[in-house]
């Protein structure tokens, strides 16, 4: 296993997610990891469906999460959730525009396996729109059982993984009634994938990074 760094300097991602809870859950440990190592860093957070409560959510677990020192443009449109493949034109055109608005460094959006449509159509779109950029593509685990073998692997700090986990149970209570939606769910899955890396502390998030170019000095 290899280790790769991100470029130096200041630091601006785009998170994707086609529900509010999506992005914290599939990389929101690596998004406070980011926010403790890069200074400078800057988020541009786009949340595709969400009714008037859980777009509440949504906008309130975007300015919480990373905290006031780092720059967060939270956004939520209002498709409907579980239609976005039926409203394939009008969610394409808020890509459209997006891509006019933000040059970011590195891209996470839903895996192109994920077998929920709504997820599946947002990493489909990604890839179009963002060919040239650095994407990472995330898990979120569901009934479905689609989890795949990831092969980028982000190890983070055992009080990182508790933060992360403590905020989805506060930042998303519509939600806790569902049978999956629970602490043990969360860190279960952070170890697994910090079995695979290696971890020092034994937690990871782990990505799908199917198209990585380095560039190095040749020679002079």
């Amino acid at each position: 296993m290899h280790a790769l760094g991100l470029p130096p300097g200041p630091l601006h991602v785009l998170c994707l997610g086609a529900h509010p809870d999506d992005i914290e859950i599939g990389c929101g440990g690596t998004l406070l990891h980011l926010a403790e190592t890069r200074p400078g860093l800057s988020v541009t957070w786009l949340v595709f469906t969400g009714s008037d409560s859980r777009a509440a959510e949504a906008r309130s677990s975007a300015g919480r999460l990373l905290g006031p020192q780092i720059r967060v443009d939270a956004r939520v449109e209002r498709f409907r959730d579980g239609y976005l493949p039926s409203q394939s034109a009008q969610v394409k055109d808020v890509f459209e525009r997006l891509k006019s608005e933000v040059r970011p460094d590195l891209v996470f959006t839903h895996a192109l396996e994920d077998r929920h449509q709504d997820h599946r159509l947002l990493a489909e779109l990604t890839w179009n729109t963002f060919r040239d950029h650095l994407i990472l593509e995330y898990e979120v685990p569901k009934y479905d059982g689609d989890l795949g073998r990831p092969n980028v692997y982000v190890p983070l700090a055992a009080a990182l993984c508790e933060r992360k986990v403590a905020h989805l149970l506060e930042a998303f209570p519509s939600q806790r009634e569902k049978r999956w939606f629970r602490r043990e769910t969360f860190l279960a899955l952070l170890h697994l994938r910090g079995v695979e890396a290696g971890a020092p502390e034994g937690a990871a998030e782990a990505f799908t990074g199917r198209k990585v170019l380095l560039r190095g000095r040749g020679p002079e």
